[in-house]
């Protein structure tokens, strides 16, 4: 073990935004550094507990119902968005997925009325009348791994996110429906913070994109991370990818 080398992971609401099985994705994440020696510590910050930025590398948001999410959007605005956007300041990454994600933009606009998010960045999430956007999904990034950059997953999601014009989405869709279904566009990135819709758990099917999130967590390149197998991660993304149709 290397005591200077523990990666601390602030895992915000974990008994409200668990659904999806996303939790996987924190294992996952434990896995990978238990096998290159690194320690790994979760930090579960609830309602009304302080998001510590000092004690913070990382930070996990998950997704949850509505009901949920509003609860916690209160929450995220009045105790955590300045630890938030100080640790993203310092680039420490951050991850947010489903319903985590939509609440880094200005809100999430429902029936009859509009959850607000923090806005970190600079986005709105609508619900529209059609049919949830669902299915197996493929994206293209401009991240440097094995895969050319394919990212893949599942969606399950009523809100459709649009991003204004000049913010940067985390890929492009190659199968699937992404943001809203219309402008081809999946996620959102700016530096190490990251939203995004891909379920499935997205990491186990992504071994190479959790490896960048340690290796931009501990202060590394992924050129210092040990290699591992890693035979069933790139089977677990090979069927990802065909269930998508890539």
């Amino acid at each position: 073990m290397q005591p200077d080398r523990t990666l601390r992971i602030s895992v915000l609401y974990p008994t409200l935004l668990n659904i999806y099985a996303d939790r996987g994705n924190l294992l996952f994440l434990k896995r990978r550094c238990e096998w290159r020696g690194f320690g790994f510590k979760i930090n579960s910050v609830g309602v009304g507990d302080p998001l510590e930025p000092a004690a913070t590398d990382m930070i996990y948001l998950g997704g949850g119902q509505d009901r949920d999410q509003e609860l916690c959007a209160a929450d995220l605005l009045t105790t955590k968005s300045k630890a938030i956007a100080e640790c993203h300041s310092d680039g420490k990454p951050i991850l947010a997925v489903c319903g985590g994600y939509q609440l880094l933009g200005r809100g999430y606009e429902v029936t009859d009325r509009t959850i607000p998010g923090i806005g970190i960045a600079d986005f709105d999430t609508v619900r529209s009348p059609g049919e949830r956007l669902v299915g197996p999904v493929a994206i293209r990034t401009d991240l440097q791994g094995p895969t050319d950059g394919l990212l893949v997953g599942f969606e399950n999601h009523a809100g459709r996110t649009v991003l204004d014009r000049n913010q940067t989405a985390l890929g492009k869709v190659v199968s699937g429906h992404g943001n809203n279904g219309k402008d081809r566009l999946e996620g959102y990135r700016d530096g190490n913070l990251i939203g995004t819709y891909l379920h499935g758990p997205l990491l186990p099917k992504n071994w190479w994109f959790a490896d960048w999130l340690i290796a931009a967590a501990l202060g590394l390149s992924t050129a210092e991370l040990k290699p591992l197998e890693d035979k069933l991660e790139r089977s677990a993304h090979l069927e990802a990818a065909k269930a998508a149709g890539v």
